[in-house]
């Protein structure tokens, strides 16, 4: 099809997550369109004049792109049939099944994953191929073999998947749900960070997870803690460093500033929240509909991590986001911190879903009459303080109404 002078050729893939997958694509894997567009032709058929759609011909495959689109295929095969046996799947025979995959790819386009001295079970090669080859994994694919590490609990091969962009909620089914049963705070920041477009409900029962804390999930969530203070205290250590250039130590700076105001002060579970208000999940209507979900205590919560944020920005007006300093510096961390921007909306959004019960809480009364002055500050600086400022007056006031 030719539009606008440019020939496009649409290959179309699609899936419903789990066990529900349509039958397999004929091609599973991004085709190399180079290759394929050089060699096409306009069809002697087409009529002559000018037309939205000529037709062409010379439509062909590379051998490459054909294997492995061959070696997905019987890849997908064989998950769907395991996945429809799970009780007799295991673990061994998946990592198998998905290193042979690797593997076979790695050979046919020349590339090296390395070897692994566990053998063609090990989880590490796999997220080694995983890492170099996951531009050949299409969603599909990607989908099945997300599904397995839920089901069998293969952690790291699902991280490797989440920081590779493979996973999407439209392709996974039940993800969600299974990582918060399972307790797996880690993976569930990685999809929130990395998967933009969670559900309403997902969204939801996340918020929960992370407002309430259980034992068994706060062990997680102080991983997680850790993680930030661990890259904080890089980010003083590079910016302190001599043998830097003076972009790099600048940038070192700033991330050490940005980091240490998401670390300090903040719980485990507050820092956990940093991944929702950091991402693009927790922004839009979404994220409105889901704040209106919350019990009282969740709200209030909430709301207390947000007023800490405006009181570290207010300290702090000088800390401004640098997601450049995960590519640069290796401080993934910055790439979540919540910009002040969306801390204000998402707080507004707060305090006009539960107006009514935030009036009529008095253990919220002291914490709105501090905020007052520090939004108050704020509002000569950045113009979205300006409809937070005043619904903190109105709600002062139908305080002191009643």
């Amino acid at each position: 099809m030719t539009i606008g002078g440019c020939t496009v050729i649409c290959l179309l893939t699609r899936s419903d997550g789990g066990r529900n997958l349509p039958p397999p694509s004929k091609f599973p894997v991004v085709l190399s369109s180079d290759d394929i567009l050089s060699k096409l032709k306009p069809d002697a058929e087409t009529p002559s004049g000018v037309s939205l759609v000529r037709r062409v011909s010379g439509w062909k495959i590379s051998e490459t792109d054909a294997a492995i689109s061959e070696l997905s295929s019987h890849l997908s095969e064989d998950l769907r049939s395991k996945l429809g046996r799970a009780k007799s799947f295991r673990k061994g025979e998946f990592l198998g099944l998905l290193n042979s995959f690797l593997l076979q790819c790695a050979e046919k386009i020349g590339l090296s994953i390395g070897s692994d001295a566990a053998g063609a079970s090990s989880s590490r090669l796999a997220r080694a191929g995983i890492e170099k080859l996951g531009f050949l994994i299409g969603w599909e694919l990607a989908s099945l073999i997300a599904e397995c590490c839920s089901v069998l609990e293969v952690w790291k091969v699902l991280e490797a998947l989440l920081l590779q962009g493979l996973v999407g909620h439209a392709y996974v089914a039940n993800l969600t749900e299974n990582l918060l049963e399972k307790n797996q705070t880690e993976l569930l920041c990685l999809l929130i960070k990395h998967v933009p477009d969670l559900h309403s409900s997902e969204l939801l029962s996340v918020l929960k997870y992370f407002l309430s804390p259980t034992d068994e999930s706060y062990g997680g969530m102080q991983l997680i803690r850790e993680q930030w203070k661990n890259e904080a205290l890089l980010a003083i250590e590079k910016a302190t460093q001599a043998v830097h250039g003076k972009k790099v130590t600048k940038l070192a700076r700033e991330a050490s500033i940005l980091l240490m105001m998401a670390h300090d002060d903040f719980s485990s579970s507050e820092i956990c929240l940093h991944y929702v208000f950091g991402s693009s999940n927790g922004e839009g209507i979404i994220v409105s509909s889901v704040i209106s979900k919350l019990d009282g205590q969740e709200v209030l919560g909430l709301i207390r991590y947000f007023l800490k944020w405006l009181r570290k920005y207010y300290r702090f007006p000088e800390a401004s986001p640098c997601s450049s300093a995960g590519a640069m510096l290796g401080l993934r961390t910055c790439e979540s911190v919540p910009s002040f921007e969306n801390i204000v909306k998402a707080l507004g959004l707060a305090l006009d879903e539960h107006f009514s019960y935030l009036v009529l809480n008095s253990d919220f009364h002291s914490e709105l009459r501090a905020c007052e002055d520090v939004v108050s500050s704020l509002v000569s600086e950045v113009t979205e303080s300006g409809r937070l400022d005043a619904m903190i007056k109105h709600l002062l006031s139908e305080i002191r109404d009643n």
